[in-house]
């Protein structure tokens, strides 16, 4: 059923809302230069009450599309906004502490991850080209000033400028792209261009918009952190701050597949396009899952492992992508993709709060995040130390883990799409993956410990971040069907 709205700006309301929360906090940070604690008090109240619009509007099944497709609210969007929205607000409360400790207090760190937001839900929320852009630098300007906030770091300033010069690089490439889909289809709307490559098979596509859609593809494969484009991964989130360096993982890989899922399913529609792009995203999948699970199974610093660990996700994620070019599949494949992101943000956010933790206890630098800081980990902080084992296991893959049943749904829709390789070799993958998590339990519960302190307690914040990542990750395996039933018709 789709709900006639009387006022166009009622289905903006959790747009509307946040981006007022960031002028407000931006205005309370104004007044109190000293007050960043307070800001993301502020800042991640904002956060939960923006999500109750967007689940009203869901729960009434809202489709709208204002100003040419410029604006889009429906059901995929919706869902991408409360995801988007509970990674900010996990994000914010890992932050406190930490960005507190660090000395830079500053209620300007709070604005931004809420403009970064703001930029997903565009990403998310538009099947106009202009807005995906729009979106895209929203969220990408936040993220280069959020790598080097911490800024008296060496590496945190290297790791900024690293993402800012080779992000406006991939930025290039999408806008050049759009720049020729433009050309040839005379329009930015993503539905007007799957009309113009909606030809018989026989009738050759305009090489320019071939191109367009090649240099698009690149763009957003950079920004999903999808190999050959993932350089950048490791070393930027190494040098973040770690709240920051979760972020990243979580927030702009559900961004960039869901920029990735309206392109290519709404817009480079047509029998040679669809066979052209599935071609290409086979291969990126199969190369993305091996590297990310080889190179991180040599990594001893536990930020860059699971910057590769990510990297392999993202492989995971483009088996879905694939999958979706079959029209009868797309429903299951779009579910099992949405699906796989909700346990993902979870399980990655809480491995990064934990290494937030582990981080803070035993000093920054390379030793700080370093994998033999885990060691003995179950005897001075037993809780911690099963939380982070509970991560561990869902991104490897066991139940009742929600990570399990996500990597089962995605290969169960490869299989049933007749895509065999990419679920054999998904599969492998996933065996090589248990390698580097489960060093990660052996060495909390197996080794002797190299910290003699327990460290300080949990605060508030961290504790609530940490149970509900902790809970959600559960949860969603235990009881996946009403994930799956909401999200089983999206595009």
């Amino acid at each position: 059923m789709t709900v006639a709205m009387p006022v166009p700006l009622v289905p903006l309301a959790p747009l509307l809302f946040l981006s007022l929360s960031a002028a407000a906090v931006l205005f309370f940070v104004s007044l109190f230069r000293k007050s960043g604690r307070e800001a993301g008090y502020l800042a991640f109240g904002c956060t939960v009450l923006s999500a109750f619009p967007a689940m009203k509007l869901l729960q009434d099944n809202v489709t709208v599309s204002l100003l040419s497709g410029a604006i889009v609210v429906d059901r995929f969007s919706l869902v991408f906004t409360l995801i988007f929205l509970a990674v900010a607000a996990l994000t914010i409360l890992t932050s406190i502490p930490i960005v507190e400790k660090d000395g830079h207090s500053l209620g300007e760190y709070y604005v931004l991850i809420l403009c970064a937001t703001i930029g997903m839900m565009l990403m998310a929320g538009t099947e106009h080209l202009l807005t995906l852009f729009l979106g895209l630098e929203i969220l990408s300007i936040s993220l280069y000033v959020l790598a080097g906030f911490t800024r008296d770091r060496e590496k945190s300033v290297e790791a900024s400028l690293k993402y800012f010069l080779l992000g406006a690089f991939a930025t290039a490439f999408i806008l050049y792209g759009m720049a020729l889909l433009f050309g040839v289809t005379r329009s930015f709307e993503l539905r007007m261009i799957a009309r113009a490559f909606s030809m018989p098979a026989d009738m050759p596509v305009d090489p320019r918009a071939m191109m367009g859609m090649g240099l698009m593809l690149i763009g957003l494969a950079f920004k999903l952190g999808v190999a050959p484009f993932h350089f950048w991964i490791p070393d930027v989130y190494q040098g973040s701050p770690t709240p920051v360096a979760g972020f990243m993982a979580a927030g702009t890989k559900a961004a960039a597949m869901a920029a990735v899922l309206r392109v290519f399913c709404v817009g480079f529609q047509g029998p040679q396009v669809v066979a052209s792009w599935v071609s290409i995203l086979t291969v990126l999948a199969l190369v993305t899952m091996t590297m990310g699970n080889v190179v991180a199974l040599a990594q001893t610093n536990i930020k860059r492992m699971l910057a590769y660990s990510s990297v392999a996700h993202a492989g995971y994620l483009l088996v879905g992508v694939v999958v979706t070019s079959s029209a009868a599949a797309r429903p299951e494949a779009l579910s099992a993709i949405l699906y796989y992101l909700a346990g993902y943000i979870f399980m990655n956010l809480g491995a990064f709060g934990v290494a937030s933790l582990i981080g803070k206890e035993t000093g920054e630098g390379e030793e700080g995040y370093s994998l033999y800081s885990y060691s003995g980990l179950a005897r001075r902080r037993p809780v911690i130390a099963a939380i982070m084992t509970a991560f561990m296991l869902s991104l490897t893959g066991i139940p009742p883990m929600a990570g399990f049943l996500g990597k089962f749904f995605l290969f169960r829709t490869a299989v049933e799409g007749k895509f065999y390789l990419l679920a054999v070799v998904g599969l492998l993958n996933s065996v090589v993956g248990a390698c580097y998590y489960l060093r990660v339990v052996v060495h909390m519960y197996m080794k002797e410990s190299t910290v003699t302190t327990p460290g300080p307690p949990l605060t508030w914040a961290e504790g609530l971040s940490l149970a509900v990542s902790t809970i959600a990750t559960i949860v969603l395996g235990l009881l996946p069907v009403w994930f799956l039933n909401l999200t089983r018709t999206l595009l």
